[in-house]
């Protein structure tokens, strides 16, 4: 890990409201023991429940979820008790104005080298761009399915922001699929950029405030084969 991973990332956060990082500039970043960690990481996206809060009906998406804080000045995050996760319809019209309780990350998971290295990353990089806070953060391992007759649709609601104040998308794993493309806009539409996450540590970290995000549909690239997205998601939110 280099003496202050996030002093890279601190002028596209703040004068762009976004950065996209390629796997290798991922993991030139992280610590040695979440690059060690990573596999074990990824494996635990088999086996997760179905998303059963999908206003569109759909069942392509399966998740969970977990809750976590940081204190300024303290080093680490902090696994909270559960908690349902919620988004105002303003933010997410589609699933938007519910408590939505999902499956929850076990905690061996969110205590792993792995976790708790990417977190510890994207939370200093956060900290430099908006120093002093004390965050609220929630996890979230999405695995996005595409069958033949069912496209895959990572953001559902569309262009949208999440409600909180910094996120980082990192792609876990892409398995026989196309598309999906990361799209970036201002809030008054105009696009900023676009870009797929295509291998194990790309990554995008956006200011929530600033930035509109959303991800096209993935489709099988072999209709014969399974096909999913993984992706983690961590969001932070000030505090008080």
């Amino acid at each position: 890990m280099s003496t202050d991973p996030a002093t890279e990332l601190l002028p596209p956060l703040v004068e762009e409201g976004f950065i996209h990082l390629y796997a290798a500039e991922t993991a030139a970043q992280i610590p040695a023991a979440a690059l060690a960690d990573f596999a074990a990481l990824a494996a635990s996206w088999d086996g997760m429940a179905r998303d059963q809060h999908m206003a569109d009906g759909g069942r392509y998406r399966r998740r969970r979820h977990a809750v976590l804080s940081a204190r300024a000045g303290t080093p680490g995050l902090v696994r909270e008790a559960d908690a349902p996760h919620f988004q105002a319809v303003d933010h997410n019209p589609l699933n938007g104005g519910v408590q939505r309780h999902f499956e929850a990350i076990p905690p061996a998971i969110t205590q792993g080298a792995a976790f708790a290295g990417l977190a510890e990353w994207a939370r200093q990089a956060f900290d430099r761009a908006d120093p002093g806070r004390d965050w609220h953060v929630e996890a979230h391992q999405f695995r996005i399915e595409a069958a033949p007759d069912s496209v895959g649709r990572p953001t559902p609601e569309g262009m949208h922001r999440d409600g909180v104040d910094w996120v980082l998308v990192l792609l876990i794993r892409r398995e026989n699929v196309d598309e999906g493309v990361t799209e970036i806009a201002a809030p008054e539409g105009r696009r900023l950029g676009a870009f797929t996450l295509t291998d194990p540590l790309d990554a995008v970290l956006l200011d929530d405030r600033r930035i509109l995000h959303g991800v096209t549909p993935v489709t099988p690239h072999d209709p014969a084969r399974p096909a999913w997205r993984d992706v983690l998601v961590l969001t932070f939110k000030r505090r008080g």
